[in-house]
């Protein structure tokens, strides 16, 4: 007897499949990294003693946070400056955020808005609709996403949803998040050279930029979206 192929199956438990596999590795590694994001002192010591494979398994971990969206990335990017330095913690940073980017993108163009709605509320999901609609949407997708302290995991998985070009959107979701990770990097090199006064001001100016950038992002979001009621 042959068996008729069902793509809406397949889609459903490919999903379900993906969710599995992320709650998975939230349990068995998000785990000990948010302990690690804690105690990074413990962290510096287990990449010192893990070579390459530390590195390796950092760059793993960043991808999980990107992908599991609900993970917050900034004190995995201090981890990284504090374990590796700025210089190289950032080159690891961008490199792990690039690849989560990539492999979100892929899947909400595969599998639409239903997949961005397993992630997000739909209050989040409809404050970001005007980047979908707007015919300056390239220009305020790459301006909001390049501010510090805006909602880039959100962002990310929405822009999947809409019709800007996929080289596009990977340009500006790796290098928009720059910004940000270089700020963290920065800070927690410092802390693990106990630099501690310049610790301070690069934290401050962060929460600065960030602070300015939720309020623009915040602007922009609230006269885009009473000009579509």
């Amino acid at each position: 007897m042959k068996i008729k192929f069902n793509k809406q199956i397949f889609k459903i438990s490919f999903v379900i499949f993906v969710l599995l596999a992320v709650g998975i590795l939230c349990w068995v590694i998000g785990k000990p990294l948010v302990k690690f994001a804690s105690e990074p002192e413990k962290f510096r010591i287990w990449v010192d003693s893990n070579g390459i494979w530390g590195r390796i398994a950092y760059i793993g971990m960043m991808i999980m946070q990107i992908v599991a969206a609900f993970l917050p990335g900034e004190p995995f990017e201090m981890v990284a400056g504090y374990a590796f330095g700025a210089i190289e913690g950032t080159i690891l940073c961008f490199l792990a955020s690039s690849l989560g980017s990539v492999m979100v993108l892929l899947f909400v163009r595969r599998f639409g808005m239903k997949f961005v709605s397993l992630f997000f509320k739909k209050e989040q999901i409809e404050s970001v609709k005007f980047l979908r609609s707007s015919p300056k949407r390239i220009l305020l997708f790459a301006l909001i996403f390049i501010l510090p302290g805006t909602p880039k995991d959100l962002l990310c998985y929405f822009a999947g949803v809409t019709d800007i070009k996929m080289w596009i959107l990977i340009l500006i979701c790796s290098f928009g998040r720059i910004p940000a990770i270089v700020t963290s990097t920065i800070g927690g090199d410092a802390l693990g050279s106990k630099s501690y006064i310049l610790a301070i001001i690069v934290f401050a100016i962060t929460v600065l930029i960030s602070l300015s950038g939720v309020s623009i992002y915040k602007v922009i979001s609230f006269r885009h979206n009473k000009n579509e009621k």
